[in-house]
């Protein structure tokens, strides 16, 4: 049967690396996933940031179950009243600053990338883009202009013109933008398919500024690094500096696929006039997929799991100490373990699973090792899964 199923998988679904890891789950239930044969793993990256309140949450199983019954998809959006739509934007900004006051839904975090891009040209009326080197903000053809690494873009140009990359933190490099043509400056708060790394407080700050100086919208991608994932509700409130427009995925929708970009309502309006219909989508903001990330958003607030991340990601750091660890890097649970070589994580996460551990690597850090498990995840669980790492380090 097992045999069966790996195969139909093989034939039938487009693959996305000759490799696939091909683990065959059947199950999965708050921090831990099951396979086929029975065995249980624990969750340790959350299906990359989605899953922030575990897996199965009762709460968002009956909300979606309750909206099904209810109705489903009826008109695209923006036309109709659908009231889990407006609830879940109107708690969301009751989170946020003032400034970011209007909510437009869409299936994904790429697709509320390439949404904020339109809506930089649209309010700017200018062309260009400023992002960094190494960032990922999703794989359709508009993030993908984004994207500084030839290995991933190269295959696909040409992409978006005149997108100007600098490094993460390089201040002096920023004098050397032509501002006067950019649109939108899209930048990661941690660079989380770098291996976790974090962008500091001053470069931010400077990014604020020269868009304050040059009518340039600055667009903060926080579709990994949102819903407490490092210990703010948003990256962002660490800092003190406040996007023009704010993106949103993954944990977004409680598990269901969801994007969001939220902006001042002065500058979301321009999206619905000269043309009308600038901007829309059939099914973003799906009634379901709203119930379930509105009941997911619930439950991390109503049980304060943000308050937990920092102890957490202390406990974390405190054991993951070994000759073969060269650094930890990140910020609350989205955390990088830096190894030696690709191989040796690729040897690490097999033998990981091996031991009832499921984790990953990152895209343009393929020597760490991915950390990034449900925010619900125990002390105690945090112990037995470095002590399993550990293991697995010691007997490479």
């Amino acid at each position: 049967m097992h045999a069966h199923a790996r195969q139909i998988f093989l034939e039938n679904m487009a693959q996305t690396s000759p490799n696939p890891l091909a683990l065959h789950v059947v199950r999965a239930e708050g921090n831990y996933l099951f396979d086929v044969h029975g065995n249980r793993y624990l969750d340790l990256i959350a299906g990359i940031s989605v899953c922030n309140i575990g897996h199965q949450h009762p709460n968002v199983v009956e909300a979606v179950k309750a909206q099904a019954e209810k109705f489903m998809h009826v008109m695209v959006y923006g036309e109709t009243i659908q009231t889990p739509q407006s609830t879940y934007a109107k708690r969301l900004i009751e989170q946020l600053p003032s400034t970011l006051n209007c909510c437009y839904f869409v299936n994904s975090g790429a697709e509320a990338i390439d949404g904020a891009m339109k809506l930089a040209k649209r309010v700017t009326g200018k062309t260009d883009f400023l992002a960094l080197t190494d960032a990922y903000h999703g794989s359709t053809q508009g993030p993908l202009s984004l994207m500084s690494n030839e290995y991933y873009s190269q295959a696909f140009r040409p992409l978006l013109p005149s997108v100007h990359f600098v490094k993460q933190n390089d201040l002096e490099a920023l004098s050397f933008i032509p501002w006067n043509q950019v649109s939108a400056v899209v930048v990661e708060l941690i660079q989380a398919e770098r291996g976790a790394q974090k962008t500091e407080e001053a470069f931010l700050k400077a990014l604020r500024s020269l868009c304050d100086q040059h009518c340039t919208l600055l667009v903060f991608d926080e579709i990994q690094t949102g819903f407490g994932r490092t210990g703010h509700l948003f990256a962002f409130e660490k800092y003190g500096v406040i996007p023009d427009v704010l993106v949103l995925g993954k944990a977004l929708g409680g598990g269901m696929p969801m994007g969001a970009f939220i902006a001042d309502r002065k500058l979301m309006n321009q999206l619905s006039d000269q043309p009308i219909l600038g901007h829309i989508t059939t099914f973003g903001g799906h009634p379901i997929v709203a119930a379930a990330g509105n009941a997911a958003f619930d439950v991390l607030l109503t049980n304060q799991l943000v308050e937990t991340v920092k102890s957490k990601e202390a406990l974390f750091r405190s054991l993951l100490q070994h000759p073969k660890i060269k650094a930890v890097h990140g910020e609350g649970l989205l955390l990088a373990v830096e190894l030696e070589s690709f191989e040796t994580v690729q040897q690490t996460i097999q033998q990981m699973l091996a031991k009832g551990l499921f984790s990953d690597w990152f895209l343009f850090a393929p020597n760490c090792l991915r950390i990034a498990p449900p925010l619900t995840i125990s002390l105690e669980e945090i112990q037995w899964a470095c002590d399993q790492i550990l293991d697995v380090l010691s007997e490479l």
